[in-house]
Parts: C-alpha cells; sequence; structure tokens
C-alpha cells in the first residue's frame, strides 16, 4: 500500500472492483510458478482514513491486534538493483533529493543516527521461508528519463507497466530487463495525472505481467504531489483542507518539509512505505494482514500518519527540527535530513522507528 498513498490493489494496498484476469505467473525463484488472480476494478480505500486520525486506529504502542502473517510467499533478500524511471519533466534539485534518499539506504557507517539505514533495519526484520532476511543493498542501477511522455500525461494503473516496458526497449539507452534482483521505481512530474491519484491513492507496489513486460518483475510508482494534491499525499508538509479539522499548529502545516519542497519531501515519505511493502510482499504472497490478498494491509499501511513517540490521533509524533523548524526523523548521505513514517516491527509487534524515545 502507500502511506498517504496507499496504493491499489496494483500494489498490496487498496483495490478495485471489476474486470478481472487470470494469468500463469513464472519467477526465476522456487515455489513461485502460480495462478493469480488480478482484480483491477476493486473500490480504493483513501490514502489517509480521517477516522484513523479521530479515533487513533494506529499502532504505536504494541498490539495483539494485529494479525500480519507470513504467506510462504519470496521476500527481496537478494541485493537490489534499483532502476528509476523519471516520466516527464523533473527539476534537477528534485531528482538530486530523491537519489539521496535512495543512497541513504545502505549507507550507515558515516551517517548519523538516526538514518535512513537504520529506518531500514526495522524492514530487514522480514524474512522469508527459508530464514532469509529482506536485504540491506539497494544500488541505484540505472536511470531512464522519459521525458517526452511516452504514454500521455493521462494515466491508468496498468499504464505503469507499459512505461517499463518502454524503458527497458528503448532504442536510447535502455534499461536492462533484470528478473533475478531488478526493482523498478516510476516517479511521475507534477504535471501527469494517473489513475485514482490524489483521490485514492499517491502511489502503489505490483509486479509486471509476462504478457506485457515479458518477465515477472516488482515495481513500484510515486506521483509528485506538490502541485495536484499536496494536502493527500504531502502529509505532514501540507494539511488536507477537506478534513474537518484545523491543522494542530494552527498553520497550513503540521511541519516543514526538511528538504524545502512539500511535494518531493512528501513523496519520499511515500518511496520509503512503497519500498519497505514491496520488499516484504513482492509477489503479494508474502507478508500482510487480512485474509483478502487482493487487498492486503502491509508492513506500512499499519502505521499511516506516525513518524514519532507518541503519534496517533492526528499527531505525527515526536521529531527533530532543525534550526530553520524543519521536521526530520532520520538522517541521510549529504548531510540530508528526511521525514519518514514509520512501519510494522514484527518483534516489538508495534510500530517502530529508529528515532523512538523507547
Amino acid at each position: 500500500m502507500g502511506e498517504g498513498e496507499k496504493g491499489g490493489f496494483l500494489i498490496g494496498e487498496f483495490g478495485v472492483e471489476g474486470e478481472e484476469m487470470y494469468t500463469t505467473t513464472r519467477i526465476e525463484r522456487p515455489y513461485v510458478f502460480m495462478w493469480t488472480l488480478y482484480s483491477f476494478n476493486r473500490v480504493f480505500k483513501a490514502p489517509f482514513s480521517w477516522s484513523q486520525f479521530n479515533q487513533g486506529e494506529n499502532y504505536e504502542g504494541s498490539s495483539d491486534l494485529i494479525n500480519l502473517e507470513y504467506h510462504m510467499g519470496p521476500v527481496l533478500a537478494s541485493a537490489i538493483n534499483l532502476y528509476i524511471i523519471w516520466y516527464g519533466q523533473w527539476k534537477p534539485t528534485h531528482q538530486a533529493t530523491i537519489r539521496d534518499f535512495l543512497d541513504s539506504l545502505s549507507s550507515s557507517s558515516s551517517v548519523p543516527y538516526p538514518s535512513v539505514a537504520d529506518w531500514w533495519d526495522t524492514v530487514r526484520l522480514y524474512t522469508d521461508q527459508t530464514g532469509s532476511n529482506i536485504t540491506a543493498t539497494i544500488s541505484i542501477s540505472g536511470e531512464f528519463y522519459d521525458s517526452g511522455y511516452s504514454h500521455g500525461v493521462y494515466l491508468s494503473r496498468l499504464s505503469m507497466q507499459s512505461i517499463i516496458k518502454a524503458a527497458v526497449t528503448s532504442h536510447s539507452r535502455p534499461l536492462p530487463l533484470n528478473p533475478h534482483n531488478g526493482l523498478y521505481l516510476v516517479l511521475t512530474s507534477q504535471d501527469v495525472q494517473v489513475e485514482d491519484f490524489c483521490r485514492a491513492v499517491c502511489g502503489f507496489h505490483y509486479f509486471t505481467f509476462p504478457i506485457l513486460v515479458g518477465v515477472t518483475v516488482p515495481y513500484a510508482w510515486v506521483g509528485y504531489s506538490g502541485t495536484q494534491c499536496p494536502g493527500m499525499c504531502a502529509y505532514p508538509f501540507a494539511w488536507p483542507k477537506y478534513s474537518g479539522k484545523p491543522p494542530p499548529t494552527g498553520g497550513n502545516d503540521i511541519t516543514h518539509p526538511p528538504n524545502g519542497d512539500a511535494g518531493v519531501d512528501g513523496m519520499i515519505s511515500v518511496i520509503a512505505h512503497e519500498l519497505a511493502e514491496v520488499s516484504s510482499n513482492p509477489l503479494i504472497n508474502a507478508w500482510y494482514a487480512g485474509e483478502d490478498p487482493t487487498a492486503p494491509t502491509e508492513i506500512a499501511d499499519l502505521c499511516l500518519g506516525l513518524y514519532g513517540s507518541g503519534g496517533g490521533g492526528g499527531y505525527m509524533g515526536k521529531v527533530y527540527k532543525d534550526a530553520w523548524g524543519n521536521g526530520y526523523n532520520v538522517h541521510g548521505v549529504k548531510g540530508r535530513r528526511f521525514l519518514v513514517q514509520w512501519v510494522w516491527n514484527p518483534v516489538k509487534r508495534r510500530c517502530f522507528g529508529p528515532n523512538a524515545l523507547d
């Protein structure tokens, strides 16, 4: 799912209702030859349920009510080769911020605690049936610039697979098609409208269909929301206008973005959310709660809106503030600071981040 983004079932997030498609999926791992049912038109949940804020229906404290189960599927245990597809027109400064966050996932030795890599350590607690943990190594292994909007500025969720196909078959500097340890990240610019974006999703993850792309590879999509819906997808850097309640601070936001742009800083938390879930549930048959695999509740979904200790009921929790009052909870490479939502810790059985006070 996605964080202010729960993504649809096209991800292990929200679902849709309607057409069904059966397909046989073959992956280069044992036990992964299977029949999979895909529903593309289920009704999507809203990225942030305001009943969560009103009732505190998230789990900063430990809980025995969460039935997060392992369903015997693979996790991303091998070192990840991450391939970025920049769809649309992007500002170089925005791209640099996102790259630095992604580079921070595997960099901890020279980064102050708590770091992005320390945050990823919670994700790494999840294992597959062989006992192998999610990898600690995520490397940007290629970037593709689809600045010509190859599929237009109005995209369906399924369009993401066609965009990946275009990137790996391009005549000019194509990305490799890597079914062994490749993970594809499609990022859409501010002028691109995506099906259900800003209404029900800010990002999602799923895996490609061989009939469309040629092989099965996991992927995620996240959109830039700075101009379209910052209050929906860039929380807590912007407050939803129609939340029915005023911001806790009395202003237009809860905290200021640490890298100077609510859209990009909001994207980073959504990217973190999706990477955590695609790594722990890449084929929608590994780690999730709930009985319906087409609309699973995944490890980041359980912690929406939580960024620090004491969070819940509309309060993001205790986070750090820099000299300019910008909020953050982890450090990154090149002196960067980021604010990323917590994820479910299977050992502590509660939402957790490295900036926790306990």
